[in-house]
């Protein structure tokens, strides 16, 4: 199981003066790392729940892996629920993508912080309306093979002029820039 402490301090290490919005969403994050006795369970409603997101670039650098999400409808970076098995944050962005899109990813023990996101889950059966604190790491794929899962509609590469096409949300677009920019 993960550790809340570990986690705390990879999203204190995130900086990012420009991104006002990242850096409400990390002080919500720190106060429920701080506050929650169960910070990475799915079934923490109250204040939400920590997840992780994979913002993962194509080989030639141009392109972010998108998922059409079969419940939502939307199109997201593959990701999603912290499990018991995932040592760390970014093994469960590794797992979730890999998971949702079948691709091969490059090793990274420790894979960068690219943006942290707080947004809301709409609710659906027996779960209400609930925040995700959702984690976004760093991830460069080694193929452009893709595979599309039960939890997906679709799956592809979006460049960045196709970014209005799909709808990313700007802490996405902000992520890609940031990592962009480190490269």
């Amino acid at each position: 199981m993960l550790d809340a402490a570990a986690v705390a301090a990879l999203v204190r290490g995130f900086h990012d003066p420009s991104d006002g919005e990242a850096l409400k969403s990390q002080e919500l994050v720190l106060m429920l790392l701080d506050r929650s006795p169960a910070p990475f369970s799915r079934d923490q409603f109250t204040h939400g729940h920590i997840t992780a997101t994979g913002l993962v670039v194509a080989p030639d650098g141009e392109s972010l892996l998108l998922v059409l999400h079969r419940r939502l409808d939307r199109w997201l970076l593959p990701g999603g629920h912290i499990e018991p098995e995932d040592a760390t944050a970014g093994d469960a962005a590794r797992r979730e993508v890999l998971e949702e899109t079948g691709v091969t990813l490059a090793p990274d023990p420790a894979p960068p912080l690219a943006g942290i996101d707080v947004h809301g889950i709409p609710n659906r059966r027996k779960e209400p309306y609930h925040l995700h604190h959702d984690l976004l790491f760093f991830f460069h794929a080694v193929s452009t093979d893709l595979r599309v899962s039960p939890e997906s509609r679709e799956v592809l590469w979006c460049p960045p002029g196709d970014f209005d096409r799909y709808a990313l949300p700007v802490s996405v677009r902000r992520a890609y820039r940031r990592v962009l920019s480190t490269e």
